[in-house]
C-alpha cells in the first residue's frame, strides 16, 4: 500500500516538532532530578525513570484507544461488558489497571508510599502480560526519596502530553533513550536507529506476513515499524508478523521488551552476541531481516566464526591477532544467510563498508553475483543522535528473480517473455533490458539512490525525512519495481493534500483579517487623537496594507473554492497530474504572496504603534488615550501577532506539498524510473564490475546541478545562527561547569 501522507505537513509538523523538542527538556530534567537529588549514578536511575517513561507512554495509548473500545463494547440486559486486555491488543495498546494509571500515580499524597504504588503498578501490567514478566523496573524505586518521586512523577505529566497525538511518545521514548546514553547509562547509543532511517526500511521491504528478524534489535524500533506499516495497510500485526530479536545487553532486552508491550506487540527477544550464536536457528527461513548493527567491530574471534554456516561467502579479512579485521561484512552475510528463498532485508551499514577493499570487496563481488542486491541508499550525516557520519541502507531480495515479471507495470510483457524468447533480460545476456533498450529491474542490477541531498534540519544536529520527503523517496523505488500506479497516487495525493492544505488555511486567515482590521481600527483612532507628523503616514500606510491585505485574501479564497470544486480524480494518468499540477501552481504561488503580505502588514502596524509611542501620553492610557490603556493595546497585538502566526503556518503546507508533487514530476515526468544526476542511476552488474564491484552510490549518480533556492529566506537564515550562537553559548556554559565539577571530584 505504500507510505500514507500524515497531516500535518513539513512546516506544520516543524511547529510541532519544535514543540515535542521543548517538551522533552523538561521532561530530561526530571532525570536529572535525580542525578542531583538521589545519589544514584546515570546506570542506576536509568531504568526507573524509563519504567516510569514506559507507564506514561502506556497510559496515553490507553487514553487514545479506550472511548472507540468502550462504544464498541457489547451489552445484554443493559449491562455492558468489562473491558479487557485483548481489546486494548487489537488497538496496538495495552491495557492498564487503575492502580497503574499515570493519573492516578500523580494524584497520591506526600504521605503515601509512591515506590510501594509503583512497584504494585508494574506487577499488575506483569500478571496481565506475561512477555513483560520480570521485565519491569521495581525494586530500584525504593532507593529514591519519596519527594524525589513525586516530583519526578509531576514532571514527567505536564499538561501539553495529555493533549498530544501522532508519534509524539514514541519520539520523546527514543529521545531518553538517546539522552541516557550520552550519559554513558548505555553502549554508545547501539540501540538507537533514527525513526527515518526505520520507515525507510520498513517501507523498501514492506513486511507484510511472516517472520521478522533483528539481530541486532536494541530497543524494538525495527519491530514496531513495521507492526505500523501492517496497521496503515488495515492489517492485524500480532497476527500477520512474527518477531525475533537478538541483543548482547540483558538491560537493553528489557527496554525493547516494554517498547513492544506499550504498542500492544510481543517479541521472542534472547541474550545473545549475534556474531557467534544463532539462538533462533533461523538460517534460511527469515521472510524479513531489519537492524542496524554496531559499525567497525574488529574484535571478533576468527577462529569462532570460521565455519560459521552463516558465512557462505567467506571470512572478510583476519589481522595478526586472529581477529576479523572488520565485522561489517560479518553482518552483512549474516544478514543475507538469515533470508528465505523469497526474503527480504533491508539494514543500516557504514558507509566503509560499500566499497571496502581486500578481502571484503571478495565476500561483496559474490554477494553482488548472486543477483539479490537489490538497493543501496545514501544517507548523509547527522541523521543519528549519537553519530554525525554519514551511512547506507542496504537492500537485499532473494525474490527479485520470481518477482521480477510479476511486479512490473509497462515492461512487464518484456520481462516474462525473457524466459521463452530470450531477447531481453538476465537469463541470457548479462543486463536485463526492456524491448526499448532500458536497463530494468533484475538479478544483475542494483538501484543506486543518493539521498544525501534531501533531508529536513529538525534541530542544529538532527536531521531527518519529512514524511513527504520520506514519500516521495520510497516512490522512486516503485517505479524501479515497475509500481506506476503507486507513483501516480502519490503525485495525486500530494496535489490533493496541498488543495486540502489551502482550504484549511482559510479559517486562519480571515481570523488575522479580523484581528488585523480592530487593530488598525485602534491605530487609526490613536492617530487621530495624537496629531504628530510621524502619525498619520503611519495610519495611512496601514490602512493600505490592510486594504491590500483584503483584496488578496479575497482573490486567494476565491482561487481555492475553485480548485476545490474541481477535485483531482482518484485514478488520473499522468498527463492528467501534470496538468492538475500546472492548474494548481498559481494557488500555491498565492499562498507564498499571503505569507509576505500578511507579514508586511504586522511590521506596518508595528511602524504605527512605535510612532505613537514617540510622545508620551500624560495620562498614562494610550498614545492618544481615548478609552484604550497600554494593557489593552498590547493584548490585542498579542492577539493580532498570533493570529498572524496560526495563519503563516497554515499557509506554508499549499506550496510545499505543490512543490513535492512538482519535485516527482520534475525528474520522473513520464512517470517512470530513469537516471537522474545527482539521485539516482540503474546499474548493471558489469557497470559494478568495472567499479571494482563498489556499492557506493554516489560513485554512480553523479553530481546534480546546482540548483538556485529560490524561497531563501535571508531573514530566517540569520535567525537560525543566532539561535544556534544562544545555543553553542549555552553548551559552552554547561561543559565549563561540568569541567569544573569533575576537577573537584578530583579533589583539584
Amino acid at each position: 500500500m505504500g507510505v500514507l501522507i500524515r497531516r500535518p505537513c513539513q512546516n506544520g509538523r516543524m511547529s510541532q516538532l519544535q514543540t515535542i523538542e521543548a517538551i522533552e527538556k523538561r521532561l530530561w530534567s526530571a532525570a536529572d532530578l535525580l542525578r542531583a537529588n538521589s545519589g544514584l549514578a546515570s546506570n542506576e536511575y536509568f531504568m526507573p525513570v524509563m519504567g516510569l517513561i514506559f507507564l506514561r507512554h502506556a497510559y496515553s495509548r490507553f487514553l487514545a484507544v479506550k472511548p472507540g473500545i468502550e462504544a464498541g463494547l457489547p451489552s445484554r440486559g443493559g449491562k455492558t461488558r468489562a473491558l479487557s486486555k485483548e481489546d486494548f491488543g487489537q488497538q496496538g495498546a495495552i491495557y492498564l489497571r487503575p492502580e497503574a494509571q499515570f493519573d492516578h500515580l500523580v494524584s497520591m499524597p506526600d504521605s503515601a508510599d509512591r515506590a510501594a504504588a509503583i512497584i504494585n503498578a508494574m506487577d499488575g501490567i506483569e500478571a496481565d502480560y506475561d512477555a513483560l514478566h520480570g521485565v519491569l523496573p521495581k525494586a530500584e524505586y525504593h532507593k529514591i526519596a519519596n519527594a524525589d518521586l513525586g516530583e519526578l512523577l509531576r514532571k514527567l505529566n505536564p499538561e501539553e502530553l495529555k493533549t498530544a497525538h501522532g508519534d509524539i511518545f514514541g519520539r520523546i521514548y527514543e529521545y531518553f533513550l538517546t539522552q541516557f546514553a550520552d550519559q554513558g547509562a548505555h553502549d554508545g547509543g547501539e540501540f538507537f536507529t533514527p525513526i527515518s532511517l526505520v520507515q525507510m526500511i520498513a517501507g523498501l521491504i514492506e513486511p507484510a506476513r511472516g517472520s521478522v528478524l533483528d539481530p541486532a534489535c536494541g530497543s524494538g524500533g525495527m519491530f514496531v515499524q513495521s507492526a505500523n506499516l501492517v496497521e496503515r495497510n488495515h492489517g492485524d500485526p500480532s497476527k500477520a508478523l512474527t518477531f525475533y530479536g537478538m541483543e548482547k545487553n540483558a538491560t537493553t532486552i528489557k527496554l525493547a521488551q516494554m517498547n513492544l508491550a506499550v504498542h500492544g506487540l510481543q517479541g521472542n527477544i534472547m541474550e545473545a552476541i549475534s556474531y557467534y550464536t544463532d539462538p533462533h536457528e533461523l538460517l534460511g527461513k527469515a521472510d524479513y531481516v531489519m537492524a542496524n548493527p554496531p559499525f567497525n567491530v574488529d574484535e571478533v574471534d576468527a577462529e569462532k566464526v570460521r565455519k560459521d554456516p552463516r558465512l557462505p561467502f567467506g571470512l572478510p579479512g583476519v589481522n595478526k591477532a586472529g581477529k576479523v579485521s572488520n565485522g561489517n561484512y560479518l553482518w552483512i552475510s549474516y544478514f543475507y544467510s538469515y533470508l528465505s528463498a523469497r526474503g527480504r532485508a533491508g539494514f543500516v551499514m557504514s558507509s566503509q563498508a560499500s566499497s571496502a577493499g581486500r578481502e571484503e570487496a571478495k565476500v561483496r563481488q559474490k554477494l553482488v553475483e548472486t543477483g539479490h542486491v537489490d538497493v543501496m541508499v545514501a544517507i548523509r550525516g547527522n541523521f543519528f543522535y549519537t553519530r554525525t557520519v554519514p551511512c547506507e541502507l542496504w537492500f537485499f531480495d532473494k525474490g527479485k528473480e520470481a518477482r521480477f515479471g510479476n511486479a512490473l507495470n509497462g515492461i512487464a510483457g518484456d520481462s516474462a517473455r525473457t524466459a521463452k524468447d530470450g531477447r531481453a533480460g538476465a537469463s541470457t545476456k548479462p543486463e536485463s533490458r526492456a524491448m526499448d533498450g532500458r536497463l530494468v529491474r533484475g538479478t544483475d542490477t542494483v538501484l543506486m539512490l543518493d539521498a544525501r541531498n534531501v533531508y529536513r534540519k529538525v534541530t542544529r544536529k538532527i536531521y531527518d525525512f519529512s514524511p513527504e520527503q520520506l514519500a516521495n523517496l520510497t516512490s522512486i523505488v516503485w517505479l524501479y519495481r515497475g509500481q506506476t500506479d503507486r507513483f501516480l497516487a502519490l503525485v495525486g495525493q500530494h496535489l490533493s493534500n496541498a488543495v486540502a492544505e489551502a482550504q484549511a488555511s482559510l479559517a486562519p486567515l480571515h481570523d488575522y483579517l479580523t484581528q488585523a482590521r480592530a487593530l488598525a481600527e485602534t491605530v487609526g483612532r490613536l492617530a487621530d487623537g495624537n496629531g504628530s507628523p510621524e502619525a498619520e503616514p503611519a495610519k495611512r500606510a496601514l490602512a493600505e496594507a490592510l486594504t491590500t491585505f483584503d483584496g488578496d485574501v479575497a482573490a486567494y479564497a476565491k482561487a481555492v473554492h475553485q480548485q476545490a470544486d474541481n477535485p483531482i480524480a482518484a485514478d488520473a494518468n499522468n498527463t492528467a497530474l501534470h496538468q492538475a499540477r500546472e492548474r494548481l501552481a498559481p494557488l500555491a504561488e498565492r499562498s507564498r504572496d499571503l505569507i509576505k503580505t500578511a507579514d508586511h502588514l504586522h511590521k506596518l502596524a508595528g511602524h504605527a504603534l512605535e510612532a505613537l509611542a514617540l510622545l508620551p501620553s500624560p495620562t498614562g492610557r494610550g498614545a492618544g488615550g481615548e478609552g484604550t490603556t497600554p494593557r489593552e493595546l498590547n493584548r490585542l497585538r498579542k492577539a493580532t501577532d498570533e493570529a498572524r502566526k496560526a495563519a503563516v503556518e497554515a499557509l506554508k503546507p499549499v506550496r510545499y506539498i505543490h512543490r513535492q508533487a512538482l519535485w516527482l514530476q520534475e525528474r520522473f515526468p513520464e512517470a517512470e524510473l530513469r537516471d537522474v544526476p545527482g539521485l539516482v542511476k540503474l546499474v548493471s552488474r558489469a557497470e559494478i564490475e568495472a567499479n571494482d564491484w563498489s556499492l557506493t552510490p554516489g560513485r554512480y549518480v553523479g553530481v546534480a546541478p546546482e540548483e538556485v533556492d529560490e524561497d531563501f529566506d535571508f531573514e530566517a537564515a540569520l535567525k537560525d545562527i543566532h539561535v544556534e550562537l544562544s545555543d553553542l553559548n549555552a553548551e559552552a556554559v554547561e561543559l565549563a561547569a561540568k569541567i569544573a565539577r569533575n576537577f573537584e571530584e578530583l579533589g583539584a
